[in-house]
């Protein structure tokens, strides 16, 4: 580093010297002897190219009157310069089902677990996100309860671990299996996701932490944008919620919805997600309550952007009217699932095999400090999707079905392009498809932690 410095130092000396005042003698001498030429001619005559002074030539000048000097041509006003565009990419995907044999291939000789096998597949998609937001529709099995799968589930911790390894966020936790382990679950899943550093919505170990939005800020173009998630499920499978607990779960109730949205932009929220778990199982068209709930909260003008889970297959996304400045709102009805043992062997329906991975890309529009003018709201500017699989068969691996177009050892080419256009024709045509991951465009996000105060 020395060397760098004192060589930096001597050519600086070298710029100064070469920038040092020439002798100006000879070209003094020059202008003398130019003046006196011209003044012993007299400017008798001017040569063809010269302009002479004085008045114009009307004649010569049209639209000019006699005696005025020509119009100059005004100089331009500059544009007003704006900041940079504030932009980044949000990733979600659908349900964590930790069924019993996927629990049992991510199984480890000393009795624990290790998912790491079956995400690898998609770390990339993951990890390219700015905002990665997944749904863990099970509870985390508590200390000193056995793991458990279908119909009472009790997920292995190490998936906590495992989500956060892979490039997850947060997690919305509202659904219909959020109370299988009764309170103690809760309590459990929301403390190991704290632990992980991992953002969570939908379910609450105290009233003060079901009023509080979860965020994310995001550190874009100079200044922060901040995201909130807020969850909900349509009910419990007839699993009591604690009497005396009823905000441990959030359940469907759009005016406490749009509440919450409203107080998490009064938080600071500049973006909102909705994470709505409904609808009926298997069907690929999204039911009589998804699509009402849906379009209210897209008339409130407070929710930017809905994502759906819970019918573990996948459904259309679109975008309908109202939105934030009556501009529109996305919303993805059912992502699928991400993870499980469902397929047409296990439930017959072969579409459960498959999900969509969601890429939605926001931008909030630079200020204009000269004018005074602020930063525009952080709005959609795309959205896309992406068709992604369990191969049950290959260890319950995930993949996105763009980067096995030709197969894997277990699941044949044939297959995979018969699960990809079923995932298109449910997806739609109002969003494109994305066939390769994204590359983050900043640091990563700020979890900002809720109250996690119990009882």
């Amino acid at each position: 580093m020395a060397a760098r410095v004192a060589r930096t130092t001597t050519l600086g000396r070298v710029r100064h010297a070469r920038t040092r005042p020439r002798p100006v003698v000879s070209v003094i001498v020059a202008a003398v002897l130019v003046v006196g030429g011209a003044a012993g001619a007299g400017f008798a005559a001017y040569r063809a190219t010269d302009s002479p002074p004085g008045p114009v030539d009307a004649a010569a000048t049209p639209g000019v009157s006699p005696g005025s000097t020509p119009p100059t041509t005004p100089t331009p006003t500059p544009a007003p310069t704006a900041d940079p565009d504030a932009s980044f990419t949000i990733v979600a995907a659908g349900d964590f089902l930790m069924h019993g044999p996927v629990n049992a291939d991510a199984a480890t000789p000393g009795g624990g677990y290790d998912y790491s096998a079956e995400l690898a597949p998609l770390d990339p998609w993951i990890q390219g996100a700015d905002l990665a937001l997944c749904h863990l529709e099970v509870p985390v099995a508590p200390p000193g309860t056995k793991p458990s799968g279908y119909p009472v589930f009790g997920s292995p911790a190490q998936i906590i671990p495992a989500i956060k390894a892979q490039g997850w966020d947060g997690c919305s936790t509202a659904s219909n299996h959020s109370v299988d382990r009764g309170f103690a679950g809760i309590t459990t899943t929301l403390d190991d996701l704290d632990a992980a550093g991992l953002g969570h919505s939908g379910t609450a170990r105290s009233a003060a932490e079901e009023a509080t939005p979860q965020l994310y800020r995001l550190e874009r173009a100079g200044r922060t944008i901040t995201v909130a998630d807020i969850a909900a499920t349509y009910a419990t499978n007839g699993m009591p919620v604690d009497a005396d607990k009823p905000w441990s779960v959030d359940r469907i109730d759009v005016p406490r919805i749009v509440a919450q949205a409203t107080a998490a932009r009064a938080a600071g929220a500049d973006f909102v997600i909705a994470t709505i778990h409904a609808g009926n199982e298997y069907q690929t068209q999204p039911d009589a309550q998804q699509q009402q709930v849906s379009q209210q909260l897209a008339d409130s003008g407070v929710i930017d952007l809905v994502i759906g889970h819970h019918v573990h297959v996948p459904q259309p996304i679109a975008k309908l009217t109202g939105g934030p400045r009556g501009e529109g709102m996305w919303v993805a009805y059912g992502l699928g699932n991400y993870i499980s043992n469902q397929d047409q062997s296990t439930v017959g329906i072969a579409r459960a095999d498959s999900g969509i991975l969601l890429t939605v890309h926001v931008t909030s529009q630079g200020a204009f400090p000269a004018e005074g003018r602020a930063a525009g709201p952080a709005r959609v500017t795309g959205v896309e999707w992406t068709p992604i699989t369990v191969d049950r068969l290959g260890g319950h691996k995930v993949y996105a079905m763009p980067d096995i177009a030709n197969g894997t050892h277990t699941l044949p080419a044939a297959e995979v392009a018969a699960r990809s256009a079923r995932v298109a024709a449910a997806a739609g045509t109002a969003a494109p498809e994305r066939t390769t991951p994204l590359t983050p465009t900043g640091p990563p996000p700020v979890v900002v932690p809720r109250a996690a105060t119990a009882g």
